[in-house]
């Protein structure tokens, strides 16, 4: 399970990367509900636990319970689905086992990472075959059904998109992937302009709204599109240096009460405020360093398995990041996704923390290049 790692190859930069980026968050969270700020300072505490504990344990013994790891998303989400599930905002999304309160649809993100990468890794030689394919859609449907049913249609796109992210990593053909831009692009379109009609029955009514109220903000300005026209103004009032940390200006954003539970998915807007120009440019670079870290840690993997675990926990903090950021800026609709390791949230916190541990141990068995080797193809 444990090896004799090396400590050179741990990667410190990514450690401390995500770890000044939580607490930047913890210190934006003190300042926009102070009263959960303690929690998630344990939750940073017990985050970098689990992420030692991770780095630690070799991913390839992890790999081979890969069907269980299928099996355990696919029960957590049905039970979330079934009476056991807990509402909050609306959302059927909590589960409470053992006295503990969590959120599946983010442990989901991780185990299906893992999934995918012993996954795709067994059956390389076979990505581009329709047998696979066909299997691997199929596989990734059910759990991205229970997701969207909850309702979580942000939380699906994510998985979503690290699914397709991992099938390109692992070799997907750039024929098949052109092939299926040439008809999702199209039918993406033709979607969206059946969503925007009065009558759709595709979406719910409340995420049609959010769309409504992104393309038209001047309509929907004090109902649906009110939290995102605040954030927008928010961020725009800090500035350059923003209005100092824990502003206690009254037209501030928190302390005006223009956006409900700011400490979560619109934290950026407190960060832009506070912060202004700077400190938001700072949390953009982190989100960025960390991923692209992530993807230089999957240069250096032992195997194709190390490769896509890397790659995958770095699509889902830059795509994750990304859409919160969108929101909060307005170039997206609202979609009440996370700032990963930022967002009040131990559900989101320890699920980032655990794919960074993951990242790591793929670092600390990097591929190793002896001396005679090299010494050989230079040769």
């Amino acid at each position: 399970m444990f090896k004799n790692y090396r400590l050179r190859d741990f990667d410190f930069k990514l450690v401390i990367l995500v770890v000044s980026l939580t607490v930047i968050g913890i210190f934006a969270i003190g300042s926009a509900k102070a009263s959960v700020q303690s929690t998630q300072i344990n939750g940073l505490l017990m985050g970098v636990a689990a992420m030692l504990f991770l780095a630690l344990f070799d991913y390839s013994i992890v790999l081979k319970f890969y069907w269980l790891f299928y099996l355990i998303n696919l029960v957590l989400l049905i039970l979330v689905n079934t009476g056991m599930g807990s509402d909050a905002g609306g959302a059927q999304r909590w589960l409470s086992l053992a006295g503990i309160r969590f959120q599946p649809s983010e442990l989901a993100k991780i185990l299906l990472i893992l999934f995918y990468a012993a996954f795709i890794m067994k059956y390389k030689d076979k990505i581009n075959t329709f047998k696979f394919l066909a299997a691997a859609i199929i596989l990734v449907v059910p759990l991205l059904y229970l997701i969207y049913s909850q309702p979580d249609l942000s939380t699906t796109i994510v998985v979503a998109v690290v699914f397709c992210i991992m099938l390109f990593m692992g070799g997907l053909s750039y024929k098949i992937i052109f092939g299926v831009l040439v008809v999702a692009v199209p039918s993406a379109l033709v979607l969206l302009y059946m969503i925007l009609q009065p009558d759709q029955q595709i979406i719910e009514e409340y995420q049609q709204l959010r769309i409504l109220g992104w393309l038209h903000p001047e309509e929907y300005a004090n109902t649906i599109a009110y939290q995102q026209t605040n954030s927008k103004i928010a961020i725009g009032s800090g500035q350059l240096l923003g209005k100092g940390y824990n502003t206690n200006v009254i037209s501030s954003v928190k302390n005006g009460n223009f956006i409900s539970e700011p400490q979560t998915d619109f934290i950026f807007a407190v960060i832009g405020e506070e912060t202004g120009f700077v400190g938001a440019c700072l949390v953009i670079a982190l989100i960025i360093l960390i991923a692209l870290e992530c993807c230089l840690c999957a240069r250096k993997a032992k195997d194709l398995g190390g490769v896509l675990i890397c790659c995958g926990v770095g699509a889902m903090i830059g795509f994750q990041g990304f859409f919160n950021i969108g929101v909060a800026t307005g170039i997206m609709p609202n979609t009440g996704l996370p700032l990963p390791f930022v967002s009040y949230g131990l559900s989101s916190l320890l699920s980032c923390y655990m794919g960074i541990g993951l990242v790591l141990n793929v670092r600390l068995q990097a591929k190793r290049v002896n001396r005679g080797d090299y010494g050989e193809r230079i040769g």
